[in-house]
């Protein structure tokens, strides 16, 4: 692999592993693990994000090399499932980022694919080169998820009451990602909002339209509603431009940890919007790295 390719894989899985801790750093983020408190958890902590953060530093890196060679989507899987071994090494096997090694992983493939291609990095081309290059792979994988056992709490949820899977949002380029959660964040920076307040914003309208089915596992299709209806009430009310939005997330957090849900979907989203926003920053292209700013105000 060229120089100038390693050292954009390095930057691009920096760019990954500090929008992870971004997302873990972030409170408040009702239901969730931050380092003020565990959440609706009882088996991690910040410090587990941590562990896995470290063990998956090498990972993404490695998913823009096989991106920008056109590695086929078994190949993608294979690195995947490595990372997740990984994961679950460094943990003692808690799942913390099984979510974002996937798509996460995926948009780091993507953008490996558009170094190779020549393309400037936009939301608009990562998307068209994430399906021109594995949209079928894709495809087929959600065609092959929904008429199979499930094997896992996400997938019982999806069968049973007929939800979005997470592999059906990447099938589809990533839509919550790309036309709520992105636009969500890049619109509260516009009007003001720091860092901190634009990330909760963006989690909340997440919260508000995905299928998380976390939410579903720990509170069937009742948790699931109330997490959109919170979420959509949150927004309705002004979101983070109310003075008082902090307490008011806050007494969410308190709400859902009563309940024990936590929308982990909705967190692995954030991050993968928190990743495609600092790459955009770093006016990354094929032909002019610039160095990555800091994420972590």
């Amino acid at each position: 692999m060229s120089g100038p390719v390693s050292t954009a894989a390095q930057k691009f899985g920096l760019a990954a592993v500090r929008a992870l801790y971004a997302e873990v750093a972030l409170e408040p983020k009702p239901g969730l693990v931050s380092f003020r408190d565990c959440g609706s958890h009882t088996d991690m902590t910040a410090q587990t994000f941590m562990r896995s953060l470290f063990a998956l530093r090498g990972y993404f890196p490695h998913m823009v090399r096989a991106g920008h060679t056109g590695a086929p989507f078994a190949a993608l899987e294979g690195l995947g499932k490595n990372a997740e071994a990984r994961m679950l090494t460094a943990t003692g096997g808690i799942n913390t980022h099984r979510g974002a090694i996937f798509g996460l992983g995926l948009l780091c493939a993507s953008a490996g694919r558009l170094l190779a291609q020549g393309l400037p990095f936009t939301p608009q081309h990562l998307r068209a080169i994430l399906l021109s290059t594995w949209g079928e792979a894709l495809a087929q994988r959600a065609r092959a998820a929904r008429l199979s056992a499930p094997v896992s709490n996400g997938q019982r949820a999806v069968r049973r009451f007929g939800l979005r899977s997470a592999g059906d949002e990447a099938a589809q380029a990533f839509p919550v990602l790309f036309d709520v959660t992105l636009p969500a964040l890049q619109a509260a920076l516009r009007v003001g909002a720091g860092e901190r307040a634009a990330r909760v914003q963006a989690l909340f309208a997440t919260m508000a339209a995905l299928d998380d089915t976390n939410c579903v596992h720990r509170g069937g299709m009742d948790g699931l509603r109330f997490v959109q209806a919170s979420a959509r009430q949150f927004l309705q009310a002004g979101g983070v431009l109310q003075a008082d939005w902090v307490p008011q997330a806050r007494a969410m957090h308190s709400a859902f940890v009563a309940r024990r849900l936590s929308p982990g979907g909705s967190a692995d989203v954030l991050a993968s919007a928190c990743w495609v926003r600092l790459t955009l920053q770093s006016q990354m292209s094929a032909g002019s790295m610039q160095s990555l700013p800091e994420l972590v105000a």
